[in-house]
């Protein structure tokens, strides 16, 4: 009998305690893949440190080591932004450990977070975006990058909402569609009259295939973020936009100029699904901007 080979992992308790806290985000709180994906990632980089550094207990992480990890991340030229989120889901990793009795304190909470700067989100004027979504033929192809750009900007979609999107989730007669957000909220978005006559060129070419999901990829499969975000970058070039284009743009896009015509940051919340009023409140940041920048240009007593 062939003896199999073992995991040298495979007896830890710290591995094991990560992949029951992972199975936790996933039953319990209902976190999105990747988000998912990040924790797990983060978490198996602090236990590889770990390991380099003879700790293989959860128990023996110490204010010291973790400082000692951020330390070599900086070393890597890590960002700013992506040790906080390190942090983050360390944080949490030791917090459910304590709630389970496993640990009597959280080492990570005294750790500090590095400071960001916050660098207000890109968006697309929309001279280019009318230019992104103007019909130049009846292909196929052609009509769906248009109707993806539709849907994304009427509506505000991530890349992740738009590519779950099912034929189902739709009712072009009320004029809404169904979106499942990050952990696997539901929400209702209405769709302007450009976009559903988009979907409907597109659904009229769109091959007989049996799969539910709305947008699909050459093999008739649900369409992947990377399809989407590849479909948008060439249709800028396409229509001769210089700048690079991605399908965050496009809900930004949507963002600022729902606040800029409604003044409504909590509707603007909704509309994207934000869990906390603190994510839209970097568009009130874009909206001051357009502000400054026709107060500079028309008020009298503007500095020149």
């Amino acid at each position: 009998m062939v003896k199999k080979k073992k995991n040298k992992y495979q007896d830890s308790n710290f591995i094991n305690q990560i992949e029951q806290y992972i199975s936790y985000l996933r039953v319990e709180r209902h976190y999105a893949a990747n988000t998912i994906s990040a924790y797990q990632r983060d978490l198996s980089n602090l236990f590889d440190f770990c390991l380099k550094n003879k700790i293989s207990e959860t128990s023996a992480i110490d204010s010291d080591i973790l400082n000692l990890f951020v330390m070599e991340l900086r070393h890597k030229a890590i960002s700013s932004k992506s040790i906080r989120r390190y942090l983050s889901s360390i944080r949490g990793f030791l917090d459910y450990l304590v709630k389970k009795e496993i640990l009597t304190e959280n080492n990570a909470k005294n750790i500090q977070s590095p400071k960001i700067s916050h660098s207000l989100p890109k968006t697309i004027d929309f001279d280019d975006l009318k230019r992104l979504i103007s019909v130049q033929s009846n292909d196929y192809l052609e009509l769906r990058s248009i109707a993806m750009i539709e849907v994304m900007y009427s509506c505000g979609l991530r890349v992740s909402e738009l590519v779950n999107l099912n034929i189902s989730d739709m009712d072009l007669s009320e004029g809404f569609l169904r979106v499942k957000g990050k952990g696997g909220k539901m929400r209702f978005s209405p769709i302007g009259s450009g976009a559903i006559k988009s979907i409907n060129s597109y659904l009229a070419k769109r091959p007989n295939t049996d799969t539910e999901a709305l947008f699909v990829n050459n093999n008739d499969d649900r369409i992947s973020p990377r399809s989407v975000q590849n479909t948008v970058k060439v249709r800028a070039i396409e229509v001769g936009i210089s700048v690079n284009v991605h399908p965050h743009m496009l809900r930004h896009a949507a963002a600022t100029h729902f606040l800029q015509s409604s003044h409504d940051l909590r509707s603007v919340q909704e509309f994207l699904g934000h869990k906390s009023i603190k994510s839209t409140q970097v568009y009130t940041h874009l909206d001051f901007l357009e502000l400054s920048k026709v107060y500079d240009e028309f008020h009298p007593r503007a500095k020149k």
